[in-house]
């Protein structure tokens, strides 16, 4: 096999968290570009987007609506078997889904706290279970967190968020450990200051925007088809060798 070879993604299935819009959107299309077919997951059934762009590659799309807030353990469970039961198969899981809440430390308050801890850390890794069950069965598969600069760093005015993001990119590490052995990598994305519905606030704010702008050696925010490349590779056989890596994608951020 060519080495380009090794990037198709044909006859795989991939499960993309977050999938309606922004980093997600444009990761699922990646994929499908690639080759494989899309279970896209998102808190309202809006995918038709991003169900439009994949069937015009295609590949098959099918949308599972679930609000991660809420879900229970036993409904990431039936996520996996509802992919396997109506894709045929479970490859690759994109753990794409997250929130964020800002306000000062001295005045956070528990509820944004919770909310954010569970989306971003507990459903990421009890979804990571649920898929990694299947992917030990069959014998192989790709599990990509979607970390964040917030993994290296502490930023302001988001202590939630950085926590959770410090806590991916830790626990990325720790399931590859346990499931290396298996033939299920794990690794991390992480996206540096992408125009997304996230950063809304900061791009809004003139001195905030200006001094990111300042520190990104490539001058430009993100834009969510920048992760199209390296999802692919790390859900393609040419990252087989790569376990628990955490790889920015932030236009030079953690050079500067």
């Amino acid at each position: 096999m060519g080495v380009l070879e090794t990037f198709r993604l044909d006859g795989k299935v991939a499960l993309v968290t977050g999938a309606s819009q922004g980093l997600g959107q444009a990761m699922a299309v990646g994929l499908a570009e690639a080759g494989a077919d899309i279970a896209g997951l998102d808190r309202t059934p809006d995918c038709d987007a991003t169900r439009a762009q994949v069937e015009a590659l295609g590949r098959r799309f099918y949308t599972l609506c679930v609000d991660l807030r809420e879900a229970t353990t036993g409904d990431l469970d039936d996520v996996a078997t509802t992919v396997v039961a109506q894709l045929g198969r479970l490859d690759i899981l994109v753990n794409n889904a997250g929130i964020i809440r800002r306000a000062p430390a001295l005045e956070f308050n528990e509820s944004d706290w919770d909310d954010v801890l569970h989306i971003n850390l507990k459903a990421l890794f009890f979804l990571s279970q649920a898929a990694a069950r299947v992917m030990v069965q069959q014998g192989s598969g790709k599990i990509i967190n979607v970390a964040s600069m917030l993994s290296y760093q502490g930023g302001i005015l988001v202590p939630s968020y950085t926590a959770s993001k410090s806590a991916v990119a830790g626990l990325t590490r720790a399931l590859a450990n346990e499931w290396a052995a298996h033939h299920v990598n794990v690794n991390a994305l992480a996206p540096g200051y992408m125009a997304t519905d996230n950063t809304a606030p900061l791009r809004a704010d003139e001195q905030r925007n200006a001094a990111i702008l300042a520190r990104i050696p490539a001058g430009r925010w993100g834009e969510p088809a920048d992760l199209k490349g390296m999802v692919v590779f790390l859900a393609s056989a040419a990252s087989d060798y790569m376990q628990g890596t955490i790889v920015p994608v932030d236009g030079g951020w953690l050079a500067r």
